[in-house]
């Protein structure tokens, strides 16, 4: 099973960093990740694997949101294919 975590919000040093540690620590693989800045605003999205993630779906969406709102971003995650969904044309 695969998801796309989004983030975003003012950039400062150590938010990838801070991101994948959390990944690391659940056993996620992150299987593709694309940043960017505009301007002063940091854009991140990130596709993982949680096929062999040691931590529930919910728990991870709860544990990335309180990582978000400790370091100054947004962070969200949605199921790859809910994320297809909502933005196929």
């Amino acid at each position: 099973m695969k998801a796309i975590v989004t983030v975003l919000g003012k950039d400062k040093v150590g938010i990838i960093a801070d991101i994948a540690i959390i990944m690391k620590n659940f056993g996620i693989n992150i299987c593709d990740i694309s940043q960017t800045l505009m301007q002063e605003y940091f854009t991140m999205i990130m596709m993982v694997d949680l096929k062999e993630a040691s931590i529930d779906y919910s728990e991870l969406k709860e544990k990335l949101g309180e990582e978000g709102k400790k370091i100054g971003v947004e962070i969200r995650i949605q199921h790859q294919d809910l994320f297809d969904a909502m933005h196929r044309i």
